[in-house]
């Protein structure tokens, strides 16, 4: 008897009646329909569920006969699969130019395009969002601000939350994202449950932060090449130097080649941490970089009882070890198979809590009160500083690259394109002006880093105001908004997709509506997502206050660094 693999029954693929282009035709989308008007939610959701179907269909046919030589293929498989849909679709797009069929594009032309765009996998997805350069070094200055028992309790906590809040992304995601209406961004995913408002918000919140996460890590980087030169070189053309390197390495457009990249930096980091714990365990702190010149015993407390603003700077060092939420939507935006994207998640988090908390936890016992962020600068031996700074500068750079990327792109699409007509990146003209963004977004993070070269206080700041609300804030009230639309359809007739709006008895001006979406089987699970997100808001404004009080009860400070100085913020001799 020979076995036969079963038969994978393709996923339906919608046409309207009332289409008067070819069958097959297709009209690329504009998040608009015909008429002018924005889907709803639930046509959203109609084609979403299409989507999802077809990746399963797609994934089940490719794994089909393939079973003898799934080990020997294990780690190559999903990679060479993209490429040949980078390949499928390039001769599919040449065989419809050859044969002058101009503008038409089918429906299956399309999806094939709209996949080649689609090449990252949850393997290169892992890398970066692991790629990151602030978490694992902060989080020993961290432990120094609150202790022991609240750096665990506040690292386990913050850990679940952001567990629970990029669970809650994917899911929105998967259901309300599809080739005909992509999701690319956080702000796209907010729109279609609040409106272009909260769109504007999310875009807001997200440029600002992307571009002061590269200002720090310009601020870091310049503060790394300054202790390697020994102080001689003006500390402003060490910031110089990693923004040009950024403005040359920035000019990579997809996140599939960060991908490789980002594994590098992965392990650069890794050894860096291994090299600084290796250092701090055998010789004393650097008093050099710390703002006074006592040189007593270390001393590590379980409980730093210290005013509470300098607790809550501690804290926002933490939120930086999980802010990659505001970035999650992109990833998966780019994913060949965006259902995958719980596996790196899951890694990543897990990768997280263990190796940035047991590091910090280390630094800090051997360094207490001496601790300087980001802890490799901490290291007393020139040598071995040295060495860290070199493998850690190259890794923030790729980490600023990627943070650059993702930030170029959400300002040229949301208000180059969206607002001033600009062409879009997948034209030559657009190519030309994404290079020149790139040039103007290092400009500006150069400025933020060099003005405010105060590297805990300012990152406390975005942590507060930008990566809580990304990471902790937001999730929970947009899964709120969906539910409470999802209930109020509990009352409406049959969904049609070529009448959308017919199905609703009712709209949000009337009462019943909205008892529909309050008194409802998920009541309990909205009520605790309105509270936590309003405990996040609560939280994150406190945070940002203490930040904004640190910045300037330091700038009043005698022998602090100021804005676009010669002198590093690390030379305390001077």
């Amino acid at each position: 008897m020979v076995f036969q693999p079963a038969t994978v029954e393709a996923p339906p693929v919608y046409r309207s009646e009332k289409e008067e282009q070819p069958e097959d035709a297709y009209i690329p989308e504009n998040h608009h329909l015909p008429d002018g008007t924005t889907p709803n939610l639930e046509t959203y959701m109609y084609f979403a569920k299409i989507q999802r179907e077809r990746e399963i269909f797609f994934a089940k046919n490719e794994a089909q006969g393939r079973l003898d030589r799934l080990i020997s293929r294990t780690f190559g498989f999903f990679q060479a699969s993209d490429n040949r849909s980078v390949a499928s679709s390039d001769e599919k797009n040449g065989t419809a130019s050859e044969e002058g069929r101009g503008a038409l594009v089918t429906a299956g032309e399309f999806r094939a395009a709209s996949g080649a765009l689609r090449t990252a996998t949850w393997g290169s997805v892992f890398y970066l969002i692991t790629t990151d350069i602030l978490g694992p070094y902060s989080t020993p200055w961290a432990f120094q601000q609150v202790g022991y028992g609240p750096g665990v309790a506040c690292f386990f906590v913050f850990g679940i939350m952001a567990a629970y809040s990029g669970f809650l992304l994917w899911w929105m995601f998967l259901k309300l994202d599809s080739d005909i209406y992509p999701i690319k961004s956080f702000g796209e995913l907010g729109q279609r449950i609040y409106g272009r408002w909260f769109r504007h918000l999310c875009n807001i919140l997200q440029s600002l932060q992307l571009v002061f996460n590269v200002g720090i890590i310009i601020l870091s980087n310049g503060q790394g090449l300054s202790q390697m030169a020994k102080f001689r070189l003006c500390f402003s053309v060490c910031n110089v130097v990693w923004t040009i390197a950024g403005m040359v390495l920035g000019q990579i457009r997809t996140l599939q080649k960060f991908g490789s990249v980002a594994n590098l930096a992965i392990w650069m980091n890794i050894i860096t941490l291994i090299m600084t714990m290796a250092s701090v365990a055998n010789s004393s702190p650097n008093y050099a970089a710390f703002l006074t010149s006592n040189t007593g015993p270390v001393m590590t407390q379980a409980i730093n009882l210290q005013p509470f603003q300098s607790q809550l700077n501690g804290i926002m060092q933490i939120v930086f070890s999980y802010g990659g939420a505001m970035i999650f939507i992109e990833f998966m935006a780019e994913m060949r198979r965006p259902m995958d994207f719980w596996k790196a998640m899951a890694f990543s988090q897990i990768f997280i809590f263990v190796v940035y908390m047991f590091f910090g936890l280390f630094v800090y016992s051997y360094q207490g009160q001496y601790v300087v962020n980001p802890a490799n600068q901490g290291i007393s031996a020139y040598g071995l500083q040295t060495a860290t700074n070199a493998i850690s500068l190259t890794a923030g750079l790729i980490a600023a690259a990627l943070y650059g990327n993702i930030g170029v792109k959400v300002i040229y699409n949301n208000i180059l394109v969206e607002l001033f007509g600009f062409p879009q990146l997948t034209v030559t003209r657009g190519k030309y002006f994404f290079a020149i963004s790139v040039l103007v977004y290092w400009s500006i993070a150069f400025v933020i880093g060099s003005a405010v070269p105060l590297f805990s206080s300012i990152s406390s700041l975005i942590a507060a105001v930008c990566i809580f609300q990304f990471t902790y804030t937001f999730p929970p009230f947009m899964i709120l908004g969906y539910f409470m639309q999802m209930d109020a359809t509990k009352g409406d007739r049959e969904f049609d997709i070529n009448n959308p709006d017919a199905h609703r008895v009712d709209t949000w001006r009337d009462s019943s509506r909205w008892k529909r979406a309050f008194f409802n089987r998920n009541a309990f699970f909205n009520v605790w997502n309105f509270l936590l997100a309003l405990a996040c808001l609560s939280c994150a404004i406190l945070g940002a206050y203490s930040a904004v009080q640190s910045i300037v009860t330091a700038f009043q400070t005698s022998g602090a660094a100021t804005a676009f100085s010669c002198r590093s913020p690390l030379d305390k001799s001077g």
